[in-house]
């Protein structure tokens, strides 16, 4: 499967991916203060596990930084 995830195209050995599963892949360390949009659609955490990804979804990864 081939996926754009901001604004980088990456290949997963997969046909099948949860958004869930796509960050334990992408970043497996920082899931809090996360917020990730497919298709400019913003996805709830709470919809994380059951939300899947198609091979022609726009995924965009946005992490809260800190500063001041």
């Amino acid at each position: 499967m081939e996926l754009k995830i901001n604004n980088q195209t990456k290949q997963f050995a997969t046909d099948s991916l949860t958004v869930q599963t796509l960050l334990d892949l992408e970043i497996p360390d920082k899931q809090n203060g996360i917020a990730l949009a497919i298709n400019n659609t913003v996805i709830p955490k709470s919809d994380w596990n059951s939300h899947f990804i198609k091979e022609t979804d726009d995924i965009l990864i946005i992490s809260a930084t800190q500063g001041g």
